[in-house]
């Protein structure tokens, strides 16, 4: 139970769902964790997770930023590197659902879908890759889902922010070179967590019975996979993106 044993990391959108289980994984394995929640609604449950992580005699702090805004992603990476005295880790986790057909989407739900997976990503991972450069240490990981291979009626915005993920993730592995930065994704199955409460039931139902195992997956199904590209046991990951996600897709 020490595999990240006297590491920093910092989780983006981890005051609930995988994030926050990730959160609450990390700190058993040994590491500090910096929890990010975007508003006042998530404080009580960013600050819940605080208290959880605290109880394994792990520090922990939470920092509300919203990371889709410049000002704010700057800050939280300031904060968290001033917190936690570094950052060895990094989990670009945060993400929002809305359901709709391309025809029905909202311009501002469009870019408001891309900026929080995609572009708060890019302004995160901007300022904490020279760090880990510095260091010629890090791991960073990037949640994807599965549906970014396969697409999903109603969800055109997500799909599209899902897919230009990994290529990001890509792109940042072969910048990261032969530097001991280690850059990957997770590209998650359907889950249970409260980014799918705004989703209509019938598109649930449709994405159960697409999948083999003919279930979502519980968060405990998904966390291992961050566990362990975030421990030194990935240290030859490289711009791959692993898919706990039921049989729903082959890779």
């Amino acid at each position: 139970m020490e595999k990240l044993k006297g590491k920093k990391a910092l989780i983006t959108g981890s005051s609930s769902g995988i994030g926050a289980a990730v959160a609450l994984a990390f700190a058993a394995e040994g590491a500090d964790v910096v929890i990010n929640y975007p508003d006042d609604s998530q404080f009580e449950n960013a600050n819940a997770i605080l208290k959880q992580v605290s109880e394994t005699g792990q520090k922990a702090y939470a920092i509300k930023s919203d990371v889709a805004i410049e000002a704010d992603a700057d800050r939280l990476v300031e904060e968290s590197l001033s917190n936690l005295g570094g950052i060895d880790i990094l989990v670009n986790n945060a993400g929002i659902a809305h359901a709709g057909a391309v025809e029905e989407i909202p311009v501002d739900m469009w870019d408001r879908v891309i900026a929080v997976h995609l572009r708060s990503m890019f302004l995160v991972t901007r300022r904490v890759i020279p760090y880990m450069y510095s260091q010629n240490y890090g791991k960073i990981i990037n949640t994807a889902s599965q549906l970014a291979y396969k697409g999903a009626p109603g969800f055109s915005h997500y799909t599209a922010a899902k897919g230009a993920i990994l290529s990001f993730t890509r792109s940042i592995a072969l910048e990261a070179g032969e530097r001991e930065v280690c850059v990957n994704a997770v590209a998650p199955g359907a889950t249970m967590t409260p980014i799918l409460d705004d989703v209509p039931e019938d598109l649930l139902e449709a994405i159960r019975q697409s999948i083999p195992r003919k279930r979502l997956a519980e968060i405990d199904d998904i966390v291992p996979t961050y566990v362990f590209l975030a421990s030194d046991e990935a240290s030859h990951f490289r711009g791959q993106c692993l898919s706990p996600n039921g049989g729903d897709v082959f890779l």
